[in-house]
């Protein structure tokens, strides 16, 4: 490898690098030579090579597997699967596609909390309420996908229901037994982004370039249009995509005039 002056000697060993994955030297798949081998193959030190891995693993180039080595990532053109962010309701019964998802993973967890400079807002209410949690790992039980969902159930508004004896219901369950309660529900999603803490991308098995998918669906009473849950979804972007389906709306003032213009 030629030197050249004024540029750091990590990220010449990177792009040399680089240039082996793309020529396709490296298919996807390769594992890497050790530490000793490339440093000696550039003609550079160790920790040289170890700053030009640790730039290609934050670009989502290599993987590093515990125990094993240093892999060439499999390239990911766009999530592997997405997830329909839909309701259906049939009589009573409400679906989601998720269903099946809360079959498997892991056994629910449920604790008592309280709303925070997240969850206050919301639901409409003040920091330090309390809440009814319960997390759980959910798996595609059809193959790839895997997430973190979050129940946050505030007592004052699930009380006077049976979900404050059953906090560890499926989403779909919950729809029911509000609706069962006398509430008419509606939804509404909030979807951000934000880089994976490490449990949660050793959880949902993700690269060390992954983004997070979080996403917070609110449950609401329509007639009071009062907040009467929240869900998170916590889900690699580079694995799982997000659709909607989106109807158009009139603005509620149009569709005022137009019911008064029809008499």
């Amino acid at each position: 490898m030629a030197i050249i002056r004024n540029e750091a000697l990590h990220k010449q060993v990177a792009a040399a690098m680089r240039q082996s994955i793309a020529s396709g030297e490296w298919p996807p798949g390769t594992q890497l030579p050790t530490e000793t081998d490339l440093a000696e193959t550039y003609g550079v030190s160790r920790p040289t090579v170890r700053l030009a891995v640790a730039a290609l693993r934050n670009e989502g180039q290599l993987d590093v597997k515990q125990g094993r080595g240093t892999f060439v990532r499999t390239t990911v053109h766009g999530p592997a699967g997405t997830v329909e962010r839909t309701i259906t309701l049939s009589g009573s019964h409400y679906e989601t596609p998720t269903d099946t998802w809360f079959g498997h993973g892991e056994e629910p967890t449920v604790y008592r909390t309280r709303t925070d400079a997240i969850t206050a807002p919301l639901l409409e209410m003040g920091e330090g309420e309390m809440m009814l949690g319960c997390d759980r790992l959910i798996a595609n039980p059809a193959g790839e996908g895997r997430a973190l969902h979050r129940l946050l159930l505030p007592m004052e508004r699930i009380e006077d229901t049976p979900l404050s004896q059953q906090p560890t219901a499926t989403p779909a369950e919950a729809y029911a037994i509000l609706a069962a309660a006398g509430r008419e529900l509606t939804w509404r999603d909030r979807v951000s982004a934000r880089v994976p803490q490490p449990d949660e991308r050793e959880a949902l098995r993700l690269s060390e370039a992954a983004v997070l998918l979080v996403v917070h669906r609110v449950t609401y009473d329509e007639v009071s249009n009062l907040p009467l849950m929240v869900e998170e979804t916590r889900l690699g972007a580079e694995t799982t995509g997000l659709t909607y389906a989106v109807e158009a709306r009139k603005p509620k003032r149009a569709a005022r005039t137009a019911k008064a213009s029809a008499h």
